[in-house]
């Protein structure tokens, strides 16, 4: 199968041979590139079902469609020319400009005149031919400090409390600034995936049991300081008893799901789509999918979505057996921000979760997730490359900067 999709990707990704001999090919996992090519290819088909009449009021049914597909093509590009061939090692040297860059972004964003305010929530910087998310971006750049950072502290991170201090900090700091746009489901999936990552790496137990129970408290205390947080609790225990107010999102992607039935109605036949739905083509593009492909579909969405955590925890695996500490926790942090989202956007919609503003990864409308969610997969390609190539470990010395 590898070799099968291997036929398929651009230049950059195919296995050749050097003008001496040399193999200078990036290896790639065939298993999680039928995942992504499948989740990305059925977004592409359910955004048009999901946006045609939004798209006609801009002027044609095809306006979400073109912007993604711009989004695409940069996601592919830089994926596939760049990120796949830049060594894992220099991102290790990296973190700490990385981890900058982040906080940047997250400040950035909050200085008047330069975020773009959309539904009363500033999480956007105006680029031209698109809005950079900047919480999409600080969060895989923080995902990858946090690898190099396990990476160059692993036997303090598991030995002592003092080693999570670092990254409890650096947490700290990101949620406060995401929290301030306001954005509080990104901040609750980098806090889950970077907690999660320190965890698979066998961080202090005890440790770890006192940050989770920290973490709760504090989580909870965020999601109840909020008075529109607390109304999304409540219509989410009940959504019909306030149908046509606070409940309208989650009654109408609950009507979607429902009326899909077993094989659906069929693509391009919802009704919920049509004004009825919000969000329809970003938050509740599964809604959507469920309404026209049924139980069936559904099903099959969460297959696609298992393979990529399959094949990113097994890669994780691999690279941990040659002791490539990097490689290994940077795999399980991009395999659980993917998976984690993925199940939070379905949860969401089929009211099992409080509503929140994430989109399903690979799939919703949105430039800057598309963007880095295909520069995340090529990080995962990477890893696989260099699990299945290096003999040896590349682990920076401990000490020297964070």
């Amino acid at each position: 199968m590898s070799r099968v999709l291997e036929m398929l990707l651009p230049t950059g990704l195919r296995d050749r041979q050097g003008e001496r001999g040399r193999d200078d090919s990036i290896r790639v996992d065939g298993w999680l590139l039928l995942a992504v090519f499948a989740l990305v290819g059925w977004g592409l088909v359910m955004l048009m079902s999901a946006s045609i009449v939004q798209g006609e009021r801009l002027g044609t049914p095809y306006y979400y469609l073109y912007r993604q597909g711009v989004a695409l093509l940069i996601g592919l590009a830089v994926a596939g020319v760049l990120v796949t061939r830049i060594p894992l090692q220099h991102y290790v040297e990296a973190r700490v400009w990385l981890l900058l860059l982040a906080f940047l972004l997250l400040l950035l964003v909050l200085v008047p005149g330069v975020g773009r305010e959309v539904n009363g929530a500033t999480r956007w910087i105006p680029l031209g031919i698109f809005n950079l998310q900047v919480a999409e971006v600080a969060r895989l750049l923080l995902i990858m400090w946090m690898a190099g950072y396990l990476a160059t502290r692993l036997s303090l991170v598991q030995t002592r409390i003092r080693g999570m201090l670092m990254p409890m900090g650096v947490l700290a700091l990101a949620v406060l600034l995401m929290v301030s746009q306001p954005d509080f489901g990104t901040a609750t999936i980098v806090g889950v995936t970077l907690f999660l990552m320190a965890w698979l790496a066998g961080a202090h137990f005890w440790t770890m049991v006192g940050l989770t129970v920290i973490g709760l408290l504090v989580g909870w205390e965020i999601m109840t300081m909020e008075s529109y947080r607390i109304v999304r609790l409540t219509s989410f225990v009940d959504p019909w008893a306030d149908q046509f107010g606070t409940g309208y999102q989650l009654a109408n992607s609950l009507i979607a799901i429902g009326s899909g039935g077993l094989f659906g109605r069929g693509l391009g036949e919802s009704v919920q789509k049509l004004f009825y739905l919000p969000e329809a083509h970003t938050d509740f593009i599964f809604a959507v999918l469920a309404e026209e492909f049924g139980l069936v579909g559904v099903l099959a969405l969460i297959g696609l979505y298992g393979i990529l955590i399959w094949r990113g925890f097994t890669i994780a695996h691999m690279a941990w057996d040659k002791q490539q500490v990097f490689g290994a926790t940077l795999a399980w942090g991009i395999t659980l921000w993917l998976g984690v989202q993925a199940f939070v956007n379905m949860g969401v919609s089929m009211g099992l979760l409080p509503t929140k503003g994430l989109t399903l990864p690979l799939m919703s409308y949105g430039g800057s997730s598309m963007i880095v969610s295909l520069i995340a997969v090529a990080l995962l390609l990477r890893v696989y490359h260099e699990a299945t190539h290096e003999p040896v470990m590349r682990r920076a010395p401990e000490g020297g900067a964070a």
